[in-house]
Protein backbone atom coordinates (compact mmCIF):
# COMPACT_ATOMS: atom_id res chain seq x y z
CA UNK A 1 0.00 0.00 0.00
CA UNK A 2 1.42 3.41 -0.97
CA UNK A 3 2.09 6.14 1.60
CA UNK A 4 -0.78 8.19 0.15
CA UNK A 5 -3.16 5.21 0.40
CA UNK A 6 -2.15 4.68 4.03
CA UNK A 7 -2.86 8.34 4.79
CA UNK A 8 -6.22 8.46 3.02
CA UNK A 9 -7.38 5.38 4.93
CA UNK A 10 -6.90 7.18 8.25
CA UNK A 11 -9.56 9.36 9.87
CA UNK A 12 -9.04 13.05 10.58
CA UNK A 13 -9.06 13.77 14.29
CA UNK A 14 -10.81 17.01 15.26
CA UNK A 15 -8.47 19.38 17.09
CA UNK A 16 -9.59 20.89 20.38
CA UNK A 17 -6.59 23.22 20.50
CA UNK A 18 -3.46 22.89 22.60
CA UNK A 19 -2.04 20.28 20.22
CA UNK A 20 1.55 20.89 19.12
CA UNK A 21 2.06 21.42 15.38
CA UNK A 22 4.20 19.06 13.37
CA UNK A 23 7.90 19.87 13.31
CA UNK A 24 9.40 21.25 10.11
CA UNK A 25 11.03 17.88 9.43
CA UNK A 26 7.75 15.98 9.96
CA UNK A 27 5.95 18.36 7.60
CA UNK A 28 8.54 17.60 4.90
CA UNK A 29 8.13 13.85 5.43
CA UNK A 30 4.33 14.03 5.22
CA UNK A 31 4.53 16.27 2.15
CA UNK A 32 6.38 13.46 0.33
CA UNK A 33 3.42 11.14 0.98
CA UNK A 34 0.85 13.21 -0.94
CA UNK A 35 0.54 14.51 -4.49
CA UNK A 36 3.62 16.59 -5.41
CA UNK A 37 1.35 19.50 -6.40
CA UNK A 38 0.82 20.31 -2.71
CA UNK A 39 3.10 22.90 -1.18
CA UNK A 40 3.55 24.26 2.30
CA UNK A 41 2.82 27.99 2.44
CA UNK A 42 2.12 30.86 4.82
CA UNK A 43 5.32 30.55 6.86
CA UNK A 44 5.08 26.73 7.06
CA UNK A 45 1.53 26.74 8.49
CA UNK A 46 -0.69 25.71 5.55
CA UNK A 47 -0.95 23.19 2.76
CA UNK A 48 -1.99 24.57 -0.61
CA UNK A 49 -2.77 23.03 -3.96
CA UNK A 50 -3.87 24.84 -7.10
CA UNK A 51 -5.77 22.73 -9.62
CA UNK A 52 -6.53 23.61 -13.23
CA UNK A 53 -10.04 22.53 -14.21
CA UNK A 54 -12.31 23.31 -17.15
CA UNK A 55 -14.70 26.23 -17.00
CA UNK A 56 -16.41 27.39 -13.84
CA UNK A 57 -18.90 24.60 -13.13
CA UNK A 58 -16.24 21.88 -12.77
CA UNK A 59 -14.30 23.76 -10.04
CA UNK A 60 -17.66 24.36 -8.35
CA UNK A 61 -18.55 20.65 -8.58
CA UNK A 62 -15.17 19.61 -7.17
CA UNK A 63 -15.59 22.14 -4.35
CA UNK A 64 -18.94 20.59 -3.46
CA UNK A 65 -17.36 17.13 -3.29
CA UNK A 66 -14.56 18.44 -1.09
CA UNK A 67 -17.21 20.15 1.06
CA UNK A 68 -19.01 16.84 1.61
CA UNK A 69 -15.70 15.24 2.57
CA UNK A 70 -14.99 18.14 4.94
CA UNK A 71 -18.28 17.59 6.74
CA UNK A 72 -17.71 13.83 6.96
CA UNK A 73 -14.17 14.29 8.32
CA UNK A 74 -14.98 17.42 10.34
CA UNK A 75 -11.94 19.09 8.80
CA UNK A 76 -12.69 22.22 6.77
CA UNK A 77 -10.39 23.70 4.12
CA UNK A 78 -10.57 27.10 2.49
CA UNK A 79 -11.64 26.74 -1.15
CA UNK A 80 -11.06 29.49 -3.71
CA UNK A 81 -13.04 29.02 -6.92
CA UNK A 82 -12.35 30.89 -10.13
CA UNK A 83 -12.73 30.23 -13.83
CA UNK A 84 -10.58 27.21 -14.77
CA UNK A 85 -9.06 26.98 -11.30
CA UNK A 86 -9.57 25.78 -7.74
CA UNK A 87 -7.18 26.59 -4.90
CA UNK A 88 -7.39 24.42 -1.78
CA UNK A 89 -5.87 25.56 1.52
CA UNK A 90 -5.70 23.17 4.47
CA UNK A 91 -4.58 23.80 8.04
CA UNK A 92 -5.78 23.19 11.55
CA UNK A 93 -7.58 26.40 12.46
CA UNK A 94 -7.44 25.91 16.25
CA UNK A 95 -3.64 26.05 16.27
CA UNK A 96 -3.09 27.93 12.99
CA UNK A 97 -0.61 25.28 11.87
CA UNK A 98 -0.32 21.76 10.47
CA UNK A 99 -0.95 18.40 12.13
CA UNK A 100 -1.21 14.88 10.70
CA UNK A 101 -4.95 15.30 10.01
CA UNK A 102 -4.17 18.05 7.49
CA UNK A 103 -2.10 15.63 5.43
CA UNK A 104 -4.74 12.91 5.82
CA UNK A 105 -7.33 15.33 4.46
CA UNK A 106 -5.03 16.33 1.58
CA UNK A 107 -4.64 12.65 0.61
CA UNK A 108 -8.44 12.28 0.58
CA UNK A 109 -8.76 15.43 -1.55
CA UNK A 110 -6.21 13.94 -3.96
CA UNK A 111 -8.50 10.94 -4.34
CA UNK A 112 -11.37 13.24 -5.39
CA UNK A 113 -9.15 15.22 -7.78
CA UNK A 114 -7.99 12.05 -9.58
CA UNK A 115 -11.49 11.74 -11.01
CA UNK A 116 -11.20 15.16 -12.66
CA UNK A 117 -7.68 15.03 -14.08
Amino acid sequence: MSDEDQLKNKKCIPCEGGVPPLSGESKKLYLKKINPSWKITNEDTRLEREVSLKGFLIPLEVSNEIGKLAEAEWHHPDLHISFNKLVIEIWTHKINNLVESDFIFAAKVDDILKRYE
